[in-house]
């Protein structure tokens, strides 16, 4: 007597029946399908044996079940997208959520470089320099009204130029009569030490630091023969062609100071009164 063959769930024979072997044991078709197969996320009918069964996140589908839920179009073979557990083929996904390029009027497509900027968006290669028409990409732009520029486009239409190099200034720098400057172009005139933060005054229309214009400019105290520049609130008294650093000013015999008070002159020098008595 021959060894029975049956169906592991129904018991039924299996011989000359088709059958699957699932879990090492042997189920009739319909057995199998009601204990093995997933059932539809679409539909809610079981996928049989025999159908391609597609899955995704955790989802099973009938192949022609698997489809776009805008335009009905298969997504078997076709680039898919999930929103709010709705599938969308590309196309319809694009159309709904997607942006489009404000240069380009073209959608930008998920997973493509973009750039946004002031609510706007652009495809990468879309973005371009106003002036050069180059791609700025993730470089450094400027915005003018509607249009944008690459910063050294930008520097060479409007930047102010420096009076002394005549090179963009971009930012930063010195004004000295209306002009602009870059900091490292406003120097003394004579020694040519940067004058930026530091007191200065001109003569004709030329910058000096403080030491070269005494140097060459002041006059000399008659008796430390150092500049009388006046500035720090420096006062000087003056007398003929002759001049003093306050301080400076005093008997030429005695050192008192003559600041307020009577002086004699003596051929170079100047005599208090006391002094002065002494010669008679």
């Amino acid at each position: 007597m021959s060894e029975r063959f049956d169906c592991d769930n129904c018991k039924e024979s299996l011989y000359g029946r088709k059958y699957i072997q699932a879990e090492d044991n042997p189920y009739c078709i319909p057995c199998y399908d009601s204990l093995f197969a997933n059932t539809c996320d679409e539909c809610k009918e079981l996928i049989g044996h025999d159908s391609r069964e597609l899955f995704y996140e955790d989802r099973h589908y009938h192949e022609h079940c698997f489809r776009c839920f805008r335009c009905d179009r298969s997504l078997a073979d076709e680039p898919f997208t999930s929103q709010d557990d709705a599938l969308l083929c590309n196309d319809c996904y694009c159309n709904e959520f997607s942006s489009k390029c404000v240069a380009c009027d073209k959608t930008v497509m998920p997973g493509t470089r973009k750039l946004e900027y002031a609510g706007s968006t652009w495809h990468e290669g879309c973005f371009i320099c106003n002036s050069c028409q180059q791609p700025i990409g993730s470089k450094s732009f400027i915005p003018d009204k509607d249009d944008h520029y690459c910063v050294p486009c930008y520097e060479n239409k409007f930047a102010p130029r420096c009076t002394r190099c005549k090179q963009a200034l971009a930012k930063g720098g010195v004004t000295y009569r209306d002009e602009p400057w870059h900091k490292e172009c406003f120097v003394c005139t004579s020694c040519k030490v940067q004058l930026a933060g530091q007191h200065f005054t001109s003569r004709d229309d030329s910058p000096y630091c403080l030491k070269c214009f005494g140097n060459l400019y002041a006059k000399k105290c008659e008796a430390c023969k150092k500049p009388i520049t006046g500035f720090g609130g420096g006062k000087y008294i003056s007398f003929e062609d002759r001049q003093w650093h306050q301080p400076c000013f005093t008997c030429s015999r005695c050192s008192v100071s003559l600041v307020g008070a009577g002086f004699f002159p003596e051929q170079d020098d100047i005599l208090c009164r006391n002094c002065n008595s002494n010669l008679e």
